[in-house]
């Protein structure tokens, strides 16, 4: 323990269960004496084990809808009820494909479910960044994170329409970025994480096949979620005061090479 994030507050969102990358996040934040909102879906809450974590981690929960405006509203008025005023750091990890759940392929997707994977998985950072400027919520210095993959990047068999959202929240920490920073001096970056086999991963078709061939090929091997979660932590804090509007990726070195046929 470094003390790293000390005098530090923060909401957490999308922690599920012990496999979520966010869960880590919160874990490694309490042990380095952040103080904590978590959040997640009610049905979410009801289905996982937040309430544990928030146990473990001396932590308030708050249900929020992250696609509801209102519910994103309440979470953040509440968070600032229960920290005193403005906080420091925020996690968006949410994401989900219906049509990837349900196996239809990018050539035949369903619009409905194409627009409910945009909403959740990009849209959602929108209206979280945007209730926070209004609101004003987030100190001077303070930091917004949001996980993605390097399939918003690159084309990859099996991601379908969740790649399109990845490439629309990465530019939305773009734009909103520029914004936060100039206006208010908060930094806004993404993390684009080695394949993790969370419960959202587990949807994906093949995925303990790429995580297998990604981990062979990168250089010194897959980031765990562990490692995610002391990556991010290094984003929360003053020692990153000048990274902002940045796509970070923490894969082991896999996006910077060309796996050769030689090997």
């Amino acid at each position: 323990m470094y003390n790293l994030l000390k005098g530090k507050r923060g909401i957490i969102t999308g922690a599920l269960n012990d496999m979520s990358i966010a869960w880590k996040v919160a874990q490694r934040a309490a042990e380095e004496c952040a103080e904590l909102v978590l959040t997640n879906t009610p049905v979410s809450i009801r289905l996982g084990t937040l309430n544990q974590l928030a146990e473990q981690t001396g932590s308030l929960v708050i249900p929020a809808d992250a696609t509801s405006v209102e519910d994103l509203e309440a979470l953040v008025d509440g968070a600032m009820a229960h920290f005193g005023g403005q906080f420091d750091f925020v996690l968006h990890s949410i994401g989900m494909s219906p049509n990837i759940r349900k196996g239809i392929p990018y050539t035949d997707l369903n619009y409905e479910f194409f627009r409910k994977t945009v909403d959740i998985s990009a849209m959602s950072l929108h209206k979280l960044l945007q209730t926070l400027y209004k609101k004003d919520a987030l100190r001077r210095g303070g930091s917004v994170v949001a996980l993605t993959y390097i399939a918003g990047d690159r084309a990859m068999a099996g991601y379908g329409d969740m790649a399109d959202a990845k490439a629309m929240l990465q530019s939305i920490t773009r734009n909103f970025g520029l914004i936060m920073g100039r206006e208010k001096g908060v930094r806004v970056n993404t993390v684009s994480q080695s394949p993790t086999l969370t419960t959202a991963g587990q949807g994906i078709a093949g995925m303990n096949r790429m995580i297998d061939y990604v981990d062979k090929v990168s250089p010194i091997g897959n980031a765990t979620a562990d490692d995610c979660a002391d990556y991010i932590l290094t984003l929360f804090s003053d020692l990153t005061r000048k990274v902002t509007m940045q796509n970070l990726y923490h894969d082991g070195g896999f996006s910077s090479i060309l796996p050769s046929p030689m090997e």
